[in-house]
């Protein structure tokens, strides 16, 4: 009796819940509609605030397209566009969609945080001419100083300009972001580059991607990978070549002629700190198969198998350093570098001409200070040996040693004051001995062996053995005591004393050079041009003048050869005139004499001939006169050997000027004399056969300190260890 009550019940209770079920759907449904609708339009405004906030930052016009949720959190943008305003015809940043990711609730709650960018089919564009751009703006600080101050007295602030840059590439990275199809290119009147990357992706600061690169007609294609946290400035980065490629350094190639390229470079900043307008950056750096090329450089590749440096680098007002703290790894041998390059202020004149453009290239350095101490820790032989670089040690591959070598450096250059100039170079070794030479056996030098004589190009002239199996070899005692003494007084006063080495004229020779912006002076010792003969070629490169000097260090330090066996080597095979090598040679073609019977006036000749064998007649005029630069060459080498007791008084007295030449020489030194109304008169100050260590005498020298006229000087950074 109680069911048809209980169905009532029920039916109306139903009725009662679909009509509430009802009434919430509807209740539901216009609060969507309120939400959505409050969305949009909040989504809107949070735009609008965006764009204000950019264009308050930064003078652009910031265009945005239609804005809409795709989904719950997800917003579409249909393109964008960033036009400076000095330039409103130059469009800097444009893409065709952008999505991000919003928290709705921070929406409502009136702090939109936006998140997961992701832009599709970008470009930048940045422009330079003259000296406006598009792209400055970005670095520039609002309300300061448009640039960072530039002074010709003070110069730039290296620290300010480099903390800029850090900041606005930091500050401006996004944490989420995932780029598409994106194009970036640069034009100016110096460069163009032009780099398309496919995809770039960002997430919780992991970065990834891979890019197409031509910088000034080098292309490179490279991957990138790494994390980046722009809160704290702290990046760690791998660029890498794609397809077993290298990665080539186009900027250096176009500046200054040389390829630099590696196979990966791996680079990290730990943290900057801007301190009193200084700015101190951490970090580090390394690369693989770092490969330079550059014909004064090396006449080949240069390869650095694996490198790196941990650096604690300062910079400020004109200059950068890197600070103790610094390490530099090649292989597995370490250095500790200390350097600053500091731009001093210059004179009244060379401003004037850098207003005007008209700058030598030597007072393009004019104002430059270089400070550098570098040591490395005491290295095992054999690592050292392993950790020269590939390409620049030729002669040295190879090679193994027992013991361990230790190298220091100093440097303290100014051209403001270049008589100033401090230079040392030493290794310093500890139970060291060669055990296995490398590619060329320098015990050779004590054997006979065959010489090959090249001209400049590398042309070989003419081979020939040298020691007693060769007629025309001279033993050391069967030369003429003076042409021993007067070409050791003119090229290498301290042979039988040093190391292979005169630091002091090495410094001196420099210092005439920069002054005068060429290869006026040379500082190499006998032991040098010995090595220089015998083991290496005629190029004149950095590369090849730093291994001449490491392979007479080791010759001179493990006592490998006698110095009368070297001395004797050098008689014989060096140039004394074109196609003319030896003290035999020689004797017979200017004096038809044994190398025995040379008289003092002769031996002068032949001592003064070696920097320039080849203009061998230029002692003479074309009277067969003598000039008056050879005669004082002839004096002052004179004077030095009986000061130092070679000769004697009478000896040096009896130096004659009116030589005969009754070799093969004398047609070409004596020519015939022809009807001349316009006879040159050679001035008395010719520099043809300028002592050029004179200097050393008049500064307080030694008197043994000598002449040096070597024509093949070394280039500045190559110079020999120091004993």
């Amino acid at each position: 009796m109680y069911l048809p009550l209980l169905v009532r019940v029920t039916s109306a209770t139903k009725k009662k819940i679909g009509i509430g079920l009802g009434i919430l759907v509807v209740l539901l449904g216009i609060g969507l509609g309120v939400f959505l609708f409050k969305r949009q339009e909040l989504l809107d405004y949070a735009l609008q605030q965006v764009k204000a906030k950019v264009e308050r930052k930064y003078p652009v016009t910031l265009t945005l397209g239609a804005a809409q949720f795709t989904d719950l959190n997800t917003v579409g943008i249909s393109g964008m566009s960033m036009v400076p305003k000095a330039t409103p015809a130059d469009t800097l940043l444009q893409a065709r969609r952008m999505t991000v990711s919003l928290s709705v609730r921070s929406l409502f709650a009136g702090r939109p945080v936006f998140s997961n960018l992701e832009i599709s089919d970008a470009q930048l564009t940045a422009r330079k001419s003259g000296s406006t751009d598009n792209y400055s703006f970005l670095y520039k600080k609002k309300g300061k100083q448009p640039t960072v101050p530039r002074d010709t007295t003070k110069g730039v602030n290296y620290g300010l300009l480099a903390n800029q840059l850090l900041e606005a590439s930091f500050d401006n990275m996004p944490e989420e972001a995932d780029f598409r199809n994106f194009l970036v290119t640069y034009d100016s009147p110096r460069h163009r580059a032009r780099i398309t990357m496919p995809r770039l992706a960002i997430e919780d600061g992991d970065i990834s991607g891979q890019l197409t690169a031509v910088v000034d007609s080098v292309e490179n294609r490279v991957g990138v990978q790494g994390h980046i946290e722009p809160g704290d400035y702290a990046l760690n980065a791998e660029v890498f070549g794609l397809n077993r490629r290298p990665v080539t350094l186009p900027y250096v190639l176009r500046r200054y002629g040389a390829r630099v390229q590696f196979d990966t470079l791996r680079m990290s900043l730990a943290d900057k700190d801007l301190d009193d307008e200084e700015l101190t950056v951490r970090g580090t750096a390394s690369a693989a198969n770092f490969i330079v090329n550059h014909p004064k450089l090396a006449d080949r590749d240069v390869r650095f198998p694996r490198g790196g440096i941990e650096f604690v680098a300062r910079l400020g007002q004109a200059f950068a350093a890197l600070e103790k703290g610094t390490k530099v790894t090649l292989n597995r041998m370490e250095f500790y570098p200390v350097v600053s390059v500091r731009k001093l202020p210059v004179n009244e004149r060379v401003i004037g001409k850098m207003i005007n453009g008209v700058r030598s290239r030597g007072e393009a350095l004019a104002g430059l200070q270089v400070k550098a101490d570098v040591e490395s820790a005491e290295t095992a032989a054999n690592t050292f040996f392993e950790a020269l670089p590939e390409g620049m040690f030729n002669t040295l591959e190879g090679m193994q040693g027992e013991g361990s070598l230790t190298y220091r450096l100093h440097l303290n250059l100014d051209m403001n004051q270049l008589d100033s100039l401090e230079f040392n170079s030493s290794l310093t070794p500890k139970n060291f001995r060669i055990s296995r030479f490398g590619r060329e056996n320098l015990n050779k030098l004590n054997e006979d062996f065959a010489y090959t004589a090249y001209n400049d190009n590398g042309d070989s002239i003419k081979t020939f053995t040298v020691g007693p199996s060769n007629p025309q070899f001279t033993p050391y005692n069967e030369v003429s005591n003076y042409l021993k003494g007067a070409i050791q007084t003119a090229e290498d006063p301290r042979f039988m004393t040093h190391k292979g080495f005169m630091e002091k004229a090495f410094v001196k020779s420099a210092i005439q050079n920069i002054k005068e912006k060429r290869f006026a002076r040379g500082g190499s010792t006998l032991s040098m041009q010995l090595v220089k003969n015998v083991f290496l070629t005629r190029q004149k490169t950095v590369t090849r003048k730093i291994e001449e000097a490491l392979i007479v260090w080791l010759i001179e330090n493990t006592r490998l050869v006698s110095k009368e066996r070297m001395f004797e080597v050098y008689l014989n095979i060096i140039e004394w005139g074109p196609k003319i090598y030896g003290v035999h040679e020689a004797s017979r073609f200017y004096f038809d004499k044994q190398p025995s019977n040379l008289n003092l006036s002769e031996s002068l000749y032949l001592a003064s001939i070696i920097p320039r064998p080849k203009r061998y007649q230029a002692s003479f005029n074309q009277y067969g006169e003598m000039r008056s630069s050879a005669r004082y060459f002839h004096r002052l080498i004179a004077d030095l050997m009986e000061r130092k007791g070679m000769i004697s008084e009478n000896e040096r007295e009896s130096v004659s000027y009116s030589l005969s030449f009754p070799g093969r020489a004398h047609g070409s030194i004596f020519r015939a004399v022809r009807p001349d109304t316009t006879r040159v008169t050679f001035a008395a100050d010719s520099t043809q056969f300028e002592p050029l260590n004179l200097i050393d005498l008049l500064g307080g020298e030694a008197p043994d300190a000598g002449v040096n006229t070597n024509a093949t000087p070394p280039p500045a950074p190559a110079t020999p260890p120091k004993q």
